[in-house]
């Protein structure tokens, strides 16, 4: 039971990863990601590049519980959570 909310969890983890990126590549000014990065930090907007980033989230845990598989979806709800929970202490605090 803990395997399955573990690999929800990674899933929640890598499509948060994959949709930063995705966000980056759309709303980046430049091709290098890592000035992307300084420049949304440096403007304050990291913060919405990491909430577009956790959108991919709402598809893994809509599919997980279309399969049936509740402890993958718990998994991806406990990323999402994760996610919120930096996001608001990046928001808040830097």
């Amino acid at each position: 039971m803990k395997k399955e909310i573990l690999i929800g969890f990674g899933v929640g983890l890598i499509a948060t990863v994959f949709g930063l990126v995705f966000a980056i590549q759309i709303f980046g000014k430049s091709d290098d990601w890592g000035e992307v990065i300084q420049q949304a930090i440096a403007s304050g907007s990291l913060t919405k590049l990491m909430s577009i980033g956790a959108l991919l989230n709402l598809g893994a845990f809509f599919l997980f519980l279309k399969k049936n598989q509740d402890k993958r979806a718990q998994g991806v709800l406990i990323a999402t959570i994760l996610v919120f929970i930096a996001t608001m202490i990046i928001k808040f605090f830097y």
